[in-house]
């Protein structure tokens, strides 16, 4: 239910005031929203690259799949898995988001000399993957937390733009509306009084009466 208006000057004070701050306010909203809209083109472009790059290792690991089933006495997911996923903090347009730093592995120990060629470079690929992974996870995330943040900008805007300033502006032209109409009121009660205070004052003070009149003689 609309919130009922009280047509007095100190509302009307109170609904200009909010006006300003609701102008004020719009245009750093709008730019805000502009930079993460911005921002998320941005995020969007990394996120196709870095899943590119990490397609293009996963391609290269399916080649010699079938040779990952002879570990060699090597524990392959183990020392690809990472250990911890470095990330610094950025802020972006007043949001803190994750940036891929680096990702560091369990140490590997092995003996160069009694397990196949292979073991080195498909250690380094399945790194390699697991590296170009966390680094998509990272832009996933700086996504949704940018997009959540659009979000509430966008409908922030839409309430001061299509709401706020609106009903700010219909209830300052109802107050002054009914702030003129007394006053116009007020100018006709004050001439209706003075009309009749002049007409008062003229019958108090007005022309000498007949009997008054016939009394007097010519010198």
């Amino acid at each position: 239910m609309a919130k009922k208006i009280k047509l007095t000057r100190p509302e009307l004070k109170r609904y200009r005031d909010a006006q300003t701050r609701y102008e004020r306010y719009l245009p750093m909203l709008k730019l805000k929203q502009q930079q993460l809209q911005m921002r998320l083109r941005e995020v969007a472009s990394q996120r196709r690259e870095a899943r590119r790059a990490r397609d293009e290792v996963e391609a290269a690991i399916r080649r010699y799949r079938g040779v990952l089933s002879d570990r060699a006495g090597v524990p392959f997911r183990q020392w690809a898995t990472p250990s911890e996923v470095r990330v610094s903090k950025k802020n972006i347009a007043g949001v803190e988001v994750p940036v891929f730093e680096e990702v560091i592995f369990p140490e590997a120990r092995y003996s160069l000399f009694a397990t196949p060629p292979w073991v080195d470079q498909t250690l380094a690929d399945l790194r390699e993957q697991s590296r170009r992974a966390a680094a998509v996870d990272v832009l996933d995330r700086q996504e949704r937390l940018l997009h959540a943040e659009l979000v509430r900008i966008i409908q922030r805007v839409n309430l001061f733009e299509k709401i706020m300033i609106p009903q700010a502006r219909e209830a300052i032209r109802k107050i002054r509306i009914k702030l003129g109409d007394e006053m116009t009121a007020a100018v006709g009660r004050a001439k209706i009084t003075k009309d009749h205070l002049a007409g008062t004052l003229d019958a108090e003070l007005g022309a000498p009466t007949a009997t008054s009149t016939a009394g007097r003689t010519e010198p």
